[in-house]
């Protein structure tokens, strides 16, 4: 028997194993159309290979696949590698809070996915549809490609579009992926400009890879995200207001979904700042978040909110008659 059949068979036990908790020798023979002898052999050449195999003996005993130290490869038929696929994809769209881990693995398997199965996932993706608002627009593709290239340490040439200008052409050592809100950003070194830059996602279009690899420039995670909220609320917002909040700190930041800067007072009540372009939209999130709030600085904020609380009042037709007394 040669080195090739022994590795098939190798393969096809490891995907049994994965199958089903437990196997007699017996029914793995009968599978793999071998001797309960080659069994244990096989079995002994998975366990040298990392895969914790757990033998018990006896007429009931048998083996099982269990949990080791270590993460071994997978094996996956052609359903649960779409499945998986889309899975990953989808946590990546609704923000868990492991949308950059999602991104990462599923950058690994599109990359060994045949063909015939990208194409499938590629078929439920577009044959899916979310309500609008429900959550936010996410192009996979695009996500993944720039993942793949984190990973990789490859460097990432794409189009990038600003408001009110074209596309011009940008080449990076992408590092970091960070998502905010509905929002993705990439974190990159721009090699035209020999600095630090912050894309957004959404208004990249990737290019073809580019095979040229490159060192990282280690950016710790948390440092990666301040450095990113700090450019964009730096380049974005023009108006600035301050905002006192009657709930705790930690429940404001778990709510956050636009900039903020947050300083605890005590512990029911924080301090928020803010950096906006558009008052009436940060008005309208901090209604939102179903808290007693008071606006300490600003007065674009506090015009919005006597705004959005007339459109309130009109919608219950009292606009112009008196306002209800507090009981």
């Amino acid at each position: 028997m040669n080195m090739l059949e022994t590795s098939a068979r190798l393969l096809e036990l490891l995907s049994l194993l994965q199958l089903r908790r437990d196997w007699t020798s017996s029914q793995l023979a009968g599978r793999l159309g071998v001797s309960t002898r080659t069994v244990r052999a096989d079995i002994g050449k998975l366990r040298s290979l990392g895969y914790p195999v757990d033998a018990r003996p006896g007429v009931a005993g048998g083996y099982r696949l269990v949990a080791g130290t270590a993460m071994p490869p997978l094996l996956l038929d052609d359903e649960e590698a779409v499945a998986v696929a889309v899975g990953l994809g989808a946590v990546a769209a609704r923000g868990l809070g492991v949308e950059e881990t999602s991104l990462t693995a599923l950058a690994k398997l599109e990359q060994v996915l045949p063909s015939r199965l990208r194409r499938r996932v590629e078929a439920v993706r577009e044959a899916t549809s979310a309500v609008s608002g429900a959550e936010p627009p996410l192009d996979l593709s695009v996500l993944g490609t720039v993942a793949a290239a984190i990973r990789g340490h490859e460097r990432l040439r794409f189009g990038y579009t600003k408001p009110g200008s074209g596309e011009a052409a940008r080449h990076t050592e992408p590092q970091r992926l960070v998502s905010w809100g509905p929002l993705w950003y990439l974190l990159a070194w721009d090699l035209d400009r020999a600095d630090w830059r912050v894309f957004r996602v959404d208004r990249m279009v990737p290019h073809g890879p580019t095979g040229a690899r490159f060192r990282p420039r280690v950016i710790p995670a948390a440092e990666a995200v301040e450095y990113v909220v700090g450019r964009v609320t730096r380049g974005a917002a023009t108006k600035r207001a301050q905002v006192l909040v009657h709930a705790p700190a930690a429940e404001i930041a778990a709510k956050a979904s636009v900039p903020v800067d947050i300083e605890v007072v005590d512990g029911a009540t924080c301090r928020v700042g803010l950096r906006f372009d558009d008052p009436d939209q940060i008005a309208l999130w901090m209604a939102q978040l179903d808290v007693d709030i008071e606006v300490i600085e600003g007065r674009e904020l506090a015009t919005a909110f006597d705004r959005l609380a007339t459109r309130f009042r009109r919608a219950t037709g009292s606009a112009s008659g008196p306002r209800a007394s507090s009981l």
